[in-house]
């Protein structure tokens, strides 16, 4: 939904662009936009890195074989339709994205409630019904979690520039907004069930991430062929889609489309390998994600404050003071809470999860945010200190706080000749001149 609501602003901020970068560039100059693209291209590589790890942990908790085979099949796929085909490609498997979880949340809501069977005595014993401090803090975690780490995906964006009108954008945003909702509430229910019924967690146990196949895992082996194929293709949309926005990122924020496409396809066909690699040895997707979303909760808070006209003295060095110095705020917490660096550098990594029974993630995401912020408004009282004093020592107007010219500025000029000031009825050649205000970051 945030994308119904930011969307439109950016977009006619930015009426050229096509990724978030794009306004970051124009909002605060080169270096800041460099920094926003190589946030976004660790966010893909993370998202990659989930996406193979969950397939080939489906697979052999529904199969027993291992996963590899399939992982290395679906990104030689994916990796040959979308060179072919570009970002088109991933529009038309995005309906078939669509029409693939609509199917399976059928079968599964059909086949579950015919063929399971809840123990009852297991349902006190989990504890699930019960509250819990984890409970309470996931109300806070995860909004800024997810709200934050969207802003780095680039089909998002892509989407979201590439709507007709706004209008259209906030109907797409909104039916998408009710669809997930319903679907993530059905699909979440589930871990409750596989949990009565003794799928979850299993002999040998197996990740909660994946509790949803644990529990289609015992239905009929009919059942579990079909889960597997729509698994493999949900899996193969929502991978060509990272690779689409890998691609499109480094095309043109690192090298502005001025280096051959294939070049780039040729990149990320290489950086599939440490993905495959990483997403092996992967123990849980849900610390993936978490990573990823600790580096957006420092980062996008103080990218934002762009966007308000009333901000306009908001430059890119805050930008990039304050993401980097909320992961600084995030070890300095971790080291005062545990009473050591080490574990304060860990809690980046956020090597226990969400589920370490206490505050140390919960601390995580506030540090994040709130030190981001508190680091950005450091550095612009640091930076107007700088540029005032440097003012007075050369004599010159200081000028930090005037407010900018518009991104774009368009006016029209005439030629006056001799000749048209002598005749006033005669028809003026006017033209129209565009100039590119730069973003400033210092």
């Amino acid at each position: 939904m945030i994308f119904g609501l930011l969307g439109p602003i950016i977009r006619r901020k930015c009426p050229q662009g096509f990724v978030l970068t794009e306004w970051t560039r124009q909002r605060y100059g080169i270096i800041t936009a460099s920094y926003l693209s190589l946030l976004t291209l660790v966010t893909l590589f993370l998202y990659m890195v989930a996406e193979l790890s969950a397939l080939q942990q489906i697979i052999n908790a529904l199969t027993g074989l291992d996963g590899l085979p399939a992982v290395i099949v679906e990104c030689a796929v994916t990796t040959i339709y979308t060179s072919l085909g570009g970002f088109r490609i991933s529009f038309v498997t995005d309906n078939i994205q669509g029409v693939m979880v609509v199917g399976l949340i059928i079968l599964a809501v059909i086949t579950v409630g015919v063929e399971t069977h809840i123990d009852t005595s297991l349902i006190a014993a989990s504890g699930f019904l019960e509250p819990s401090l984890l409970g309470w803090q996931l109300i806070y975690i995860l909004p800024v979690a997810v709200v934050t780490n969207d802003f780095f995906i680039s089909g998002f964006w892509m989407r979201t520039f590439a709507s007709k009108t706004d209008r259209d954008l906030l109907i797409g945003t909104s039916i998408a907004t009710v669809a997930i909702t319903f679907i993530l509430g059905l699909v979440g229910a589930t871990g409750l069930l596989a949990a009565w019924t003794g799928a979850y967690p299993g002999n040998p146990p197996q990740s909660g991430s994946i509790a949803f196949f644990l529990l289609l895992g015992q239905l009929p082996a009919w059942v579990v062929g079909i889960v597997l194929v729509m698994t493999v293709s949900l899996s193969t949309a929502a991978f060509d889609s990272l690779q689409s926005g890998m691609v499109s990122t480094g095309s043109n924020d690192l090298f502005r489309n001025k280096l051959n496409f294939w070049w780039i396809r040729a990149a990320v066909v290489i950086i599939i390998v440490p993905v495959v690699v990483v997403a092996l040895e992967s123990p849980s997707v849900l610390q993936i994600y978490l990573i990823s979303d600790l580096v957006s909760a420092s980062s996008i808070p103080v990218l934002v404050i762009g966007l308000s006209e009333r901000c306009y003295w908001w430059r890119g060095f805050e930008v990039v003071v304050g993401g980097l110095g909320g992961l600084l705020t995030v070890f300095i917490f971790g080291t005062i809470y545990y009473g050591s660096a080490q574990e304060g550098a860990y809690l980046l990594l956020l090597e226990n999860g969400l589920y370490g029974n206490d505050w140390s993630a919960f601390g995580a995401f506030v540090a994040a945010p709130v030190g981001g912020l508190l680091w950005g408004f450091g550095a612009l009282v640091l930076r107007l200190g700088f540029q005032w004093s440097q003012a007075k020592v050369k004599g010159h107007r200081f000028d930090a706080l005037d407010r900018p010219f518009p991104a774009r500025l368009s006016f029209h000029t005439a030629n006056h000749t001799e000749a048209e000031e002598l005749d006033p009825d005669r028809e003026q050649v006017n033209t129209q001149s565009t100039i590119d205000i730069k973003g400033k970051f210092f």
